[in-house]
């Protein structure tokens, strides 16, 4: 359908220009290119009306009209796809978008409507073919088509696997024979509701709420998650209770010009050094020994109540502090009780938090986290923003009574650094 559609465009609008986008110009090129040439079989449309330009990645009509095969891969060397940003279009369609993120759909939205729309009269067009996926698409366009507000620009036509006369069969086929429940029902029935993982400790909706709910202020408090060795995004989210006031992230950055940045923000508005806390592990154990501010240990013990000294039965029965903290996290954000108000990094953000889940759930013993390792794997680089969110926890249990043990376990993993590191 949406090779047809831009052919049929190509042919009727001379020199128009559309785009045809995936995740990967690998991808698209073993995809949907290959399906474009199939189409332009069928019809019979003549060699000579078109050619692939390999070097520069585009279709050439003879008519002067134009596709551009693009890349739509986040990069983070150009986090806002302002490599997008000159171009011109009259449309274009986007394949598999469930696997892009928001910016890249939104600045494409702005380029399209610039190439002969006027002397055409076209209204701007942007298709979008998806499987069904908990991101950007179920927060802007499911979830508002089902609830009966769509904004009136967008449209939704819901496609299942039997709607295609040509592949019905063969395809079930394949489909009914997917052994992982939540993805048959994804791909075979488009359930957009499909995630029942039982290891995973967030509502998708109450995910979604956090850019909308509105908490009540308190105390000011600064999260930092420091970048290892430049390897990661330094990511600090600046508080007031447990509402987020400003996100700000740095690529690469040397310790010191950090400090400097995170002094200017408690400077402007007026947040102490006790109410500051940074990841410790790492390159972090510099910032926080020269800032002077409250350190994290991942891998220390759970903080314990002081009740625990006259009930041993009330025990925290988790394996580290992260665990502990990710668990407090976790029950605000499903009881609404956290909120953010800067919407720069939501996407980011919203996929981090659904990989928030315990690790072997089916194991007894103490309770444990998906391992980081397997976050990285999952969404294909590091959860920078989920740390800072889960730092935020300790200071509603990191200064309260009984934290003795766990704070001077703390203390011994910060003395027992061998090796001073080379900070960047």
């Amino acid at each position: 359908m949406a090779s047809e559609w831009l052919l049929t465009n190509c042919y009727m609008y001379p020199g128009t220009k559309w785009f045809m986008g995936r995740e990967e110009l690998k991808r698209l090129m073993a995809s949907s290119y290959l399906t474009w040439c199939k189409v332009c079989k069928y019809h019979e449309i003549p060699q000579e009306d078109w050619k692939l330009n390999g070097q520069y990645n585009y279709i050439e009509f003879a008519n002067g009209s134009r596709i551009d095969l693009l890349d739509l891969k986040y990069i983070p060397s150009d986090p806002l796809y302002e490599r997008f940003g000159s171009l011109e279009y009259t449309g274009g369609w986007i394949e598999e978008a469930g696997e892009i993120d928001f910016k890249a759909f939104d600045i494409l939205k702005s380029r399209i409507g610039r190439q002969m729309n006027e002397q055409y009269n076209l209204p701007a067009k942007m298709l979008i073919t998806c499987n069904p996926k908990k991101n950007w698409l179920y927060l802007d366009v499911y979830r508002p088509w089902k609830e009966d507000r769509l904004p009136k620009q967008y449209a939704f036509i819901q496609a299942l696997y039997r709607d295609n006369p040509y592949t019905a069969l063969e395809y079930g086929k394949s489909l009914m024979e997917i052994k992982d429940q939540a993805m048959k029902q994804r791909l075979m029935f488009g359930d957009w509701e499909y995630d029942n993982d039982p290891s995973a400790l967030l509502e998708y909706d109450a995910i979604c709420d956090i850019w909308t709910n509105k908490t009540q202020d308190g105390k000011k408090y600064l999260t930092i998650d420091v970048a290892r060795q430049g390897k990661d995004k330094t990511v600090v989210r600046r508080w007031e209770g447990w509402q987020v006031k400003e996100v700000y992230t740095w690529d690469k950055n040397f310790i010191d010009t950090l400090q400097r940045e995170v002094a200017e923000i408690c400077n402007k508005h007026q947040i102490p050094r006790s109410q500051v806390i940074a990841d410790e592990d790492g390159v972090g154990g510099g910032f926080v020994d020269n800032f002077k501010c409250k350190g994290f240990v991942n891998n220390s013990s759970a903080i314990q109540p002081a009740i625990v000294d006259r009930d041993p039965n009330r025990k925290q029965n988790y394996a580290n502090l992260k665990t502990q903290c990710a668990y407090i996290l976790a029950d605000k954000i499903n009881r609404r009780e956290i909120g953010e108000d800067d919407q720069s990094y939501r996407d980011e953000t919203i996929q981090e938090l659904e990989q928030l889940k315990r690790d072997k759930l089916e194991k007894e013993g103490k309770i444990s986290l998906m391992p980081k390792d397997e976050i990285k794997e999952a969404i294909g680089r590091s959860p920078d923003h989920l740390d800072s969110l889960i730092m935020r926890a300790w200071f509603d249990i990191g200064q309260s009574g009984g934290g003795t043990s766990a704070l001077a376990a703390m203390q011994r993993l910060r003395e027992q650094r061998q090796t001073k590191t080379q900070y960047r």
